[in-house]
Formats: structure tokens, sequence, C-alpha cells
């Protein structure tokens, strides 16, 4: 809001306690706190970051074109994919083996993971029927909904 308006300056001091925020010449506020008399630092202000918008862009179109061959490799594979989000597991419990290793075979209904949402565990059965050609998640880590789990080989 102050980089959008006219403010240079703005000081709010209040029972011993000051907050001040300038607008620097980029066009960055940054806010100065202090602590009252006697008391420490309550934080210290942080450098403003120098503009590198060009550079995120370059990023991600670098990603896509690395991506490119992966998908096109990956294209005869089905994928299971999260039907939520939560944690994803392998296996039913901690020591117990994975619901399926790569090089498994699956068919409709097979269980392959389980992901825990909101203290619930829920079963994710196979809706397609093939061998395991790769597991993409890693055990025991945060899954997004529609996120790639497995791949399948349908032949």
């Amino acid at each position: 809001m102050i980089n959008k308006s006219n403010i240079g300056e703005l000081t709010i001091e209040e029972k011993g306690f000051k907050l001040t925020i300038k607008q620097k010449e980029q066009g960055y506020a940054q806010p100065v706190y202090s602590a009252p008399i006697g008391g420490a630092p309550v934080y210290q202000p942080v450098p403003a970051l120098p503009q590198s918008e060009p550079q995120a862009e370059a990023k991600p179109a670098k990603t896509q074109k690395t991506e490119t061959p992966a998908q096109a490799e990956n294209s005869n594979y089905i994928t299971i994919k999260s039907p939520m989000i939560g944690t994803f597991y392998r296996a039913p419990g901690p020591g117990k083996p994975a619901f399926v290793e790569v090089g498994d075979e699956v068919a409709p209904g097979k269980v392959v993971c389980i992901i825990e949402a909101m203290k619930l565990f829920n079963e994710i059965e196979s809706e397609v029927k093939g061998k395991i050609v790769k597991v993409l998640v890693e055990d025991a880590s945060p899954v997004e909904f529609d996120q790639p789990l497995f791949l399948v080989d349908p032949s």
C-alpha cells in the first residue's frame, strides 16, 4: 500500500513501541521496529531483495523443456494419481511390506497405497490393469490432489 501511495514515511508510536515504515528509492517499503528502552530489538530490517523477475520467468521455461522428453518417454504408461491431499504410504504399517513394488501386476480394485488425510487412512485402489513401472512418490511424503503416484504399463 505504501508503494502505491505518495507516502514516503509512516510512523506509529504507542506505549513505548514505535513502528516506522519508510518507502525506499527502489519502490520497496521497509519496516523498522523499535523495542521499549532497555529491551532487545524485536525486528531487524531485512535488506530489500533486488528485482530478478526476468530470471524467474526464464527458469520455468527451462523446466518445461526438461519435462517434455520425460513426458514423451512415459506417454505409453498410465498414471495412477492421488484422489486427495494427504500423506502417501506405500505399506499398511511400519515394518510391513509395500502394497506394490516395481514389476508387480495390478488389476482394478487392488490396493496400491494408503493416503492419510485428517487422521483417516484411505486405501487407494488401482483402476487399471498392468505392471507397475515406477513409484513416483517417496514413502511418508505429502501428496497433492491429482499428483501422479505410480506409472503402470498396460501391456
